[in-house]
């Protein structure tokens, strides 16, 4: 399976493709130029013809949304939402199968300690990022599954190993969530494009 990991500048997603690359042909990308072992492509996931050059030939998508350092709000939040979105849009065009979004139980937080929050429980975001900025990248990738463009997955991650989340990663990858346009004739008993898991404990 050919594999492309976005933000790779970040220790989690190099430790990601260190794990995966096993297994699977590994392609990262990031805003800004990473030395690493594995395919690079630098790309700021514009609305353009690269971002579809970054997803061509590729199966699946493992997207974080990390902020670049020094980045204010206002830039951290432009790239959450429109780098997510033309991400995605190239992907649902290029034909890749499926894409992971690592989250973060952050958006859980705001519920009462001792509460047993579940996947089907309303996100209760920061209003500034990088809570928010992940939340808005949530929102995006429901609505390309509600579409049926893509098979999405979203990992919640608490405060867990780089090891942890591979693991879920992995997991991930080999259960592909069926897309929404292949079952649309029978909706009533149709599988959902988006699936949300979360790994590890949330913060309180």
């Amino acid at each position: 399976m050919r594999i492309l990991i976005t933000s790779a500048s970040h220790d989690r997603s190099a430790a990601l493709a260190h794990h995966l690359a096993g297994g699977h042909e590994i392609r990262l990308t990031e805003r800004t130029h990473v030395e690493t072992e594995h395919e690079f492509v630098l790309s700021a996931l514009g609305h353009d013809r690269s971002t579809n050059l970054l997803t061509r030939d590729i199966d699946a998508i493992v997207h974080s949304v990390e902020p670049q350092p020094g980045e204010d709000a206002s830039a951290q939040l432009d790239a959450a939402t429109r780098g997510t979105y033309n991400l995605l849009m190239a992907a649902a065009e290029e034909g890749v199968s499926q894409v992971i979004l690592l989250s973060t139980l952050e958006l859980m937080a705001s519920y009462p300690p001792g509460f047993r929050v579940r996947e089907t429980w309303r996100p209760l975001p920061d209003t500034q990022p990088p809570t928010l900025s992940i939340h808005l990248a949530e929102q995006i990738s429901r609505e390309f599954a509600r579409e049926g463009s893509l098979g999405i997955k979203i990992l919640r991650l608490g405060d867990v190993s780089n090891k942890t989340v591979a693991d879920a990663v992995s997991e991930a990858l080999a259960q592909p969530v069926p897309l929404a346009a292949s079952c649309r004739s029978n909706e009533s008993t149709a599988p959902h494009a988006l699936s949300i898991t979360h790994v590890g404990e949330r913060p309180q």
